[in-house]
């Protein structure tokens, strides 16, 4: 089965805690603290594989958990970083951030590697903790959460050039007559119901990638047939060619086929009109051809290739003029000129520490997504810890910020599941 389009939540692994321990050593005096690091947590990383053609493998995971670290041990030993998770997936696939919309990372090259989410650092132990004035801590941090996103992954096939037109033009019968490809080919609409990628041998020793692409019809842009499906996999090819039924066995007509197709692939953006692109008349072989041509070259003053894609007429013209195309034209970008400036990519922009919000009970409510992870981190069990915590809070301005907001001593102050009150 092929799958294109494969929405899921990951989160990589969390790190593993410090611990509080002591030196008790004979004949070691003062021994002190002695508590180790935990180890850091697996990060979650997607690794292009070109033996791999759809994302099915992805379909029924919709959630990726990563590996935690070890926790610290005694004698200042730190924990096993865990073992990363590596995912695979074809090449070609795009991994955007479904949230914020921003593309995480584009998988153009086989084993190329893109780390998704980062695992969390491991905790450190109480001997990290240790200074002139604080000898012997009795508290440790906690392991690190690790990065969690939900991710939408999309495969836009890898192909050179890229055969578009009305469904039954003749795109997979040219596809397999030029290529080892061998899509279905009958004489009913749709029959392509997914990309097929051949590659095709020039006879002077050259080769490319074709890609025999779903048929488009009008509203494609918007959904209409499978227009979305095809749209999203033409957006790399470097070449269009547009096949145009010259015989009109389905009684269209084809300069408005030809027509019809540039507005849908206009609409798209993506470039798309700004790739070169070779028109194809295919079905020269039929009866009322000819005529249809003489019609269509009165409208359309653009070389036109005849060819017949059922007796292989021409099609080796058609090969030659594909790769002396490929061979002047370079990689487009996927987006229009006045998009370039709108598109993120990378992960998520760093958020405030914290953000407060005085309820209609009077309780002012402190949350963050920087905040949340120092607030699993601390160990509240040690008074020391939590002397620590209210310092760091401190330190970010938190205190200050709540005076400008009108907090007064003995108001409720609450940060996620802890409360407490606000003592100036």
């Amino acid at each position: 089965m092929f799958v294109d389009l494969v929405k899921m939540e990951v989160e990589a692994g969390r790190g593993g805690d410090g611990i509080v321990a002591y030196r008790r050593e004979l004949k070691v005096e003062k021994g002190g603290p002695f508590g180790g690091t935990g180890g850091n947590g697996g990060s979650i990383i997607f690794v292009g594989d070109e033996g791999l053609s759809t994302l099915l493998d992805l379909r029924y995971n919709k959630k990726i958990l990563g590996n935690a670290g070890e926790k610290g041990a005694h004698k200042g030993m730190t924990g096993a970083n865990a073992l990363h998770t590596y995912i695979k997936v074809p090449v070609g696939t795009i991994l955007f951030d479904d949230e914020t919309g921003r593309i995480v990372g584009d998988i153009t090259m086989h084993k190329q590697e893109v780390v998704v989410c980062k695992g969390g650092r491991g905790g450190r132990g109480n001997m990290a903790f240790a200074t002139g004035t604080l000898k012997c801590p009795d508290f440790c941090e906690k392991g690190e959460p690790g990065e969690k996103r939900k991710l939408r992954c999309e495969l836009k096939v890898l192909a050179d050039c890229g055969l578009v037109g009305f469904p039954s033009v003749g795109k997979s019968t040219l596809i397999a007559a030029v290529s080892k490809a061998r899509p279905k080919i009958a004489e009913y609409h749709f029959t392509t119901l997914v990309p097929n990628l051949g590659m095709v041998e020039v006879p002077d020793g050259r080769s490319f990638v074709m890609a025999d692409l779903p048929g488009i019809i009008e509203g494609a842009h918007q959904g209409a047939g499978l227009g979305l499906q095809f749209l999203r996999h033409i957006e790399r090819c470097r070449v269009i060619v547009h096949m145009i039924d010259m015989a009109s066995v389905d009684g269209r007509d084809p300069y408005e086929d030809y027509l019809i197709i540039n507005k849908e692939l206009e609409s798209y953006k993506m470039n798309l009109l700004k790739r070169p692109m070779i028109i194809v008349a295919n079905k020269m072989d039929m009866p009322t051809a000819e005529e249809n041509l003489r019609k269509f070259k009165e409208k359309v003053q653009l070389p036109i290739y005849e060819i017949s894609a059922y007796t292989k007429e021409n099609v080796e013209d058609l090969l030659y003029k594909i790769a002396d195309t490929l061979a002047v034209t370079q990689e487009f970008s996927l987006f229009e000129d006045e998009e370039i400036e709108e598109v993120e990519y990378g992960l998520r922009e760093e958020e405030p520490f914290f953000a407060i919000e005085k309820q209609s009970d009077g309780v002012y409510n402190v949350t963050g997504t920087r905040l949340k992870r120092l607030f699993d981190m601390t160990d509240f069990d040690s008074d020391y810890g939590r002397m620590r915590f209210a310092r760091q809070l401190r330190t970010y301005g938190l205190d200050d910020s709540l005076r400008k907001l009108g907090v007064q001593n003995g108001d409720t102050v609450r940060i996620f599941d802890f409360e407490f009150e606000f003592v100036d």
